[in-house]
């Protein structure tokens, strides 16, 4: 990317590109370059170090996104004559090429930044370069810079409406197009965008499988547009064939540019929702089919009616997962897209971390890691062909009806249903827990499938299945199937409630509690009971049972100056006990006490059984916790006010039989009660903001593994993000005109078509 700024080369130069690279390659490049451009213009590079070859398409691109205008940013105070003064946003309304940085907290102009050096370089630099902060004189001042007609900011002016303006651009201004060829352009281009908007909400390719190709294959984008011409004559009159040579549109860079613009359209629509109010950010990361490193974001907040939304804004290749990159690729995603820390009330880091956090917790047992390494080989293994697979499923139906045959197997409609091993995921940790289950139920015949390879083949393949095998038959290996089984079993049904979309808080702290109190039960009463089913399985599948009272033996291991233990104090101590603590340090840690004082005020705005966990102490504590949205002004006014708001609610039939805070805040809003108590609804709202899970970012990635295939892996990562965004939020893309995504294309670059 470096190649794209004049301290380095000129774009194009056969010194700085050399022959290796290809077109599509530099504008893979340039497309990366404009989609980081930075928005905050505290920290923008000057225009002047853009290559030459490109400072029209990024003007272009800083003037689709429009002036930096944080409206809802919490403008500091500074001293000003004695006096504390600050940017006032009503200056956003009156002067539209007004932008602010955050980063500086001053004042720049979006036309001058983009346009000045094209001029003579006369005035003063406060609007372009260290910014303007005097805001004392702040509109007088401001439209001192706009100055009279021919002002160097007037011309920055014009020069945008030039270049936005295609009809008066240069490059098109050459080429007068007749009425007829503005037409033929326009049905062309809405048929591409029809084609793109069906393919996007399908999660189709466009020329193939592979998503890299820049040849003609005839793929899903041209059968679609000759469908269509077949369908419609005037639409058969301007594409393909009829089309003009260099006007078709089914060009690779026309299609990123119109899901581009699509992409464009959707997110802002996303962003004007969210407005000035207060949201949540959900992040996660996981790998994609080219083993990289991808961060989904979610943005979640409350609307006027009251609802929850959540919705899915992108998401960015990130070189590595530490905390500071993460960082940030958040700060980045901020600053493009105009968002303030200011509003932001709550963070939500790996919404499977509640499952996720109790595995990797318990792998850091040594041995339950091994345990894990040895299930994920069994999978692997039985299921590395169809043969095997049919193996056992075969194995599988015979011990079925041998049971039923004996009279010792539960019949009815729905059991014993035909099934598989089941495959432990990277972004669902539950699944860890199926893998066991099903490992459990299907342990014969997996033993059976096992020797069936030994037998068959004389190879590596038979190594590695005897290897599996002799640690299945093993003790040790089904003390760890049904320990980790009962700790897994215990914690996902959390884990489940946790991940859905629609789980508050209230609900979420009694789920937990009763995890840990059932962990600590088990702790404490659960090992004589284990230890009974695991040899009962162990005698029904002939594998050897050690005396619990005897010396522990670790194989492979010397004897010498090895400490003498015995087995009940290796599995009672060493493995379970250790384990156990481990997910309850784990759960403590998530729940601190800072975190549970927290979650137990807001529990206490529930309107379950008729307001009964109301607390005005706990919620004028839960006010405390927002310094920067209840003053001790505004707290005093919330004490009084909750006096009032609960007897009204708990009089009122309109507020019964209410389930949830979700419900109460869509209730206030219904019954216009949102206004009388605007305080509580303000409480209520932080409530429903702060994430409990981010189980959306999780869907995201599930959506992921069907844009980015086996048969997709090379898509860049804007085509990708681009892909996925429309994909996501469908609701919100198919609400988009056709007409603004032909605007917002044709105003991306030049175009030979006019509309």
């Amino acid at each position: 990317m470096e190649r794209f700024f004049k301290r380095k080369s000129s774009l194009g130069s056969s010194d700085s590109v050399g022959s290796s690279r290809t077109s599509s390659s530099r504008q893979s490049e340039l497309d990366e370059v404009l989609a980081n451009l930075q928005a905050d213009p505290g920290l923008r590079i000057r225009m002047m170090e853009y290559d030459t070859n490109i400072r029209d398409e990024v003007r272009r691109a800083y003037l689709q996104k429009g002036p930096c205008q944080p409206r809802g940013h919490s403008f500091p105070q500074s001293n000003i004559s004695g006096i504390n003064r600050r940017f006032i946003p009503q200056w956003f309304d009156e002067f539209d090429w007004l932008e602010y940085s955050v980063s500086k907290d001053a004042a720049f102009c979006l036309y001058c930044y983009l346009f000045k050096s094209n001029f003579e370089q006369v005035g003063s630099e406060a609007f372009t370069g260290a910014g303007f902060k005097n805001w004392k004189k702040g509109r007088e001042r401001m439209k001192v810079h706009v100055g009279p007609v021919g002002s160097v900011h007037n011309k920055a002016r014009e020069a945008a409406t030039n270049l936005m303006n295609q009809n008066t651009h240069i490059e098109t201004a050459v080429s007068k197009h007749s009425e007829q060829a503005r037409v033929a352009y326009r049905r062309c281009l809405i048929a591409s965008i029809k084609c793109t908007k069906f393919l996007l909400r399908q999660g189709l390719s466009f020329r193939g499988n592979d998503e890299s190709a820049t040849s003609s294959n005839r793929g899903n984008y041209l059968e679609l547009l000759q469908f269509l011409a077949d369908n419609d004559e005037k639409v058969k009159e301007v594409v393909l064939e009829n089309a003009p040579g260099n006007l078709k549109l089914v060009a690779p860079s026309i299609q990123k540019d119109i899901v581009n613009a699509c992409a464009g359209e959707t997110l802002d629509v996303i962003m004007s929702g969210l407005k000035d109010r207060f949201f949540s950010i959900l992040v996660d990361e996981a790998r994609d089919i080219s083993v990289k490193e991808q961060m989904a974001v979610v943005l979640r907040y409350v609307d006027d009616s009251g609802h929850v939304i959540e919705r899915f804004v992108g998401v960015q290749h990130v070189t590595d997962t530490t905390s500071s990159s993460l960082k940030d690729a958040i700060d980045i995603f901020f600053s493009s897209n105009g968002l303030s820390f200011s509003k932001l009330r709550g963070q939500g880091y790996d919404g499977a971390s509640n499952m996720r956090a109790l595995v990797a917790v318990a792998k850091k047992n040594i041995d339950i890691a091994s345990f894990f390494t040895t299930t994920n080989s069994v999978v692997n293994h039985v299921g590395a062909s169809c043969k095997r697979r049919d193996a056992l499923r075969a194995q599988l139906q015979e011990e079925l009806v041998v049971a039923f045959e004996n009279d010792c197997l539960i019949t009815g409609r729905g059991l014993h249903q035909e099934t598989s091993l089941k495959r432990a995921g990277d972004t669902r940790w539950s699944s860890h827990y199926g893998t066991i289950i099903s490992i459990i139920s299907m342990f014969s015949s997996v033993i059976h499938v096992l020797q069936m390879i030994i037998d068959d083949n004389l190879n590596d393949s038979a190594g590695e299945a005897n290897k599996i095998q002799r640690e299945m038959l093993t003790f040790q290996f089904v003390f760890h199937l049904f320990l980790m089984k009962a700790i897994l079993g215990l914690t996902n049904d959390v884990s489940q409630a946790l991940q859905k979309k629609d789980q508050e808080i209230v609900n979420a702290m009694a789920l937990v509690k009763s995890c840990k109190e059932k962990l600590h039960w088990m702790r404490n009463n659960g090992f004589d009971a284990l230890v009974e089913e695991v040899s009962s399985f162990c005698d029904k599948h002939h594998i050897d049972v050690p005396n619990m009272d005897e010396a522990f033996v670790l194989l492979g291991r010397s004897r010498r100056n090895a400490p003498i233990k015995t087995n009940r104090h290796h599995y009672r101590v060493e493995l379970f006990i250790y384990v156990i603590d481990e997910q309850l340090t784990e759960l403590d840690d998530c729940f601190n006490e800072v975190n549970t004082e927290l979650l137990i005020c807001l529990a206490c705005l529930s309107p379950n059984d008729s307001f009964v966990a109301f607390d005005k102490q706990k919620l004028l504590r839960l006010a405390q916790f927002y310094p920067q949205d209840f003053s001790d002004g505004d707290i005093l006014a919330l004490e009084d006010q909750l006096e009032v708001y609960i007897h009204y609610v708990c009089s009122s039939s309109d507020f019964s039989n209410l389930q949830g805070i979700g419900d109460l805040a869509k209730k206030m809003v219904e019954t216009r009660m949102h206004r009388a108590f605007n305080y509580v609804y303000l409480l209520i709202t932080l409530a429903l903001v702060l994430p409990v899970a981010t189980a959306s970012v999780e869907r995201a990635f599930s959506v992921m593994n069907i844009i980015k295939g086996p048969l997709r892996n090379k898509m860049v990562d804007q085509w990708l993000n681009d892909s996925l965004l429309v994909y996501v939020e469908k609701d919100v893309f198919d609400c988009i005109e056709n007409e603004a995504i032909m605007l917002r294309f044709q105003n991306m670059k030049p175009r030979r078509g006019q509309l």
